[in-house]
């Protein structure tokens, strides 16, 4: 088996067919690591046709991933960590100096330290980091598209659990994520419960809620009615950024808790912008808040496809651990792991009554860690530092 490798930065998937520049020169390396690639380098793996949940089959996956460290003679000391919404699979820096999305959790000396622990990242199918996607190329040579069939977790899942065959990894130490990393990370256990000895469960409940689903509809619907999605095949041609950027403002809210955004930004108008004295309405001037989603809004669609936002949000919308397997309890007592628990205070995304409702219906005593921070949801990344001492004394002493 062949992985291909490139040096950092995920290729461009959203330009089929793009020569790869010096800095996504490809190298090769086998499946037992006989070429050293340098940490914290994106790689792709092919596993192979996927048969999903749905009916429909993946035909030649690819899944893009980073290592750092070294897996030791009998494997037993992998790590994987799964990436949020949006996010890629650069959790901390490797060889190059690219700061990663979680160093205060992953890194040389940090609590999954990369001098003692193999830790793995994969982007997730449907993503546009390198995983196969919308973006990506169908049989027919075109991207998907959308023609790109719905994924949910646990088919991500077991596409991940080819990729831990290929690494030659048959347990993982832990696996762990926060937001949507969480919920892989749960399904990880319920699904391959031989295959996972810890698991830490951050900032997402045991299901996504129907108040979960609705904001996400919200966003995806956004991307929709822009006029340049075309039903998602868009590739060559204008692309639908004014519907991302509003996705992803949506999201924001939701992911900034009231306080925050109250005290960073108030009633402020934007510099010298004046929301009440314009002449007419499509002259208005934008308050402080309104700049600040601009700004998030733009900045991901500089790096992020719109096929793939849905194709996730869509698997997160199918997230329910208990799917099929009866009660909760019934569907956790599956898992064999140990489990951490852990959820932001003024989250308003993901309440911590969900974490402490997973918490309840797992097997034996598991508290909720918390995280006291006004942010809101995204505290689980910026925050995710104080809870250092109870994962080190917990899973990584």
């Amino acid at each position: 088996m062949t992985i291909a490798a490139t040096r950092r930065g995920a290729p461009d998937s959203k330009a089929p067919g793009r020569k790869a520049t010096g800095r996504e020169a490809m190298e090769s390396t086998t499946a037992d690591g006989a070429a050293a690639v340098p940490d914290g380098t994106v790689r792709h793996l092919r596993i192979g046709a996927l048969a999903l949940e749905s009916g429909s089959t993946l035909p030649d996956v690819t899944l893009a991933y980073e290592t750092w460290g070294t897996l030791n003679a009998d494997a037993s000391n992998a790590v994987l960590i799964e990436h949020a919404l949006t996010g890629d699979t650069h959790v901390t820096r490797g060889a190059g100096e690219e700061p990663g999305w979680w160093e205060q959790l992953a890194g040389s000396g940090a609590p999954v330290d990369t001098d003692r622990y193999f830790v793995v990242s994969i982007n997730i199918l449907g993503g546009c980091y390198g995983s196969t996607g919308p973006s990506t190329p169908a049989p027919d040579g075109r991207p998907w598209g959308s023609r790109f069939p719905l994924v949910t977790l646990r088919d991500s899942t077991a596409a991940e659990a080819r990729l831990a065959d290929a690494l030659g990894i048959g347990s993982w130490y832990a696996v762990l994520g926060g937001s949507l990393g969480g919920a892989r990370a749960l399904e990880w256990a319920v699904s391959y419960p031989e295959r996972v000895r810890r698991c830490a469960v951050i900032s997402v409940g045991a299901s996504s809620t129907a108040e979960q689903i609705a904001f996400a509809q919200a966003q995806t619907l956004a991307i929709r009615q822009d006029p340049n999605f075309n039903g998602g095949d868009y590739y060559g041609g204008p692309e639908p950024h004014a519907g991302l950027a509003l996705a992803r403002r949506i999201a924001h809210i939701t992911y900034r808790s009231a306080a925050e955004l109250d005290g960073r930004f108030g009633r402020n108008p934007q510099a010298a912008e004046a929301p009440l004295e314009a002449g007419s309405l499509a002259g208005r001037g934008r308050y402080q808040v309104e700049s600040y989603l601009d700004h998030q809004g733009n900045k991901l669609v500089r790096r992020f496809d719109a096929n793939s936002y849905i194709a996730i949000t869509d698997a997160l919308m199918s997230h329910d651990v208990s799917r099929g397997r009866g009660s909760l309890e019934r569907a956790l007592a599956r898992a064999t792991a140990e489990f951490f628990v852990a959820a932001v205070d003024s989250d308003r995304l993901y309440f911590p009554a969900q974490s402490r409702e997973l918490a309840d219906a797992l097997p034996g005593d598991v508290p909720v860690h918390v995280i006291e921070a006004p942010i809101g949801h995204d505290g689980f990344l910026t925050e995710i530092g104080q809870l250092s001492g109870q994962l080190r004394e917990s899973f990584f002493g």
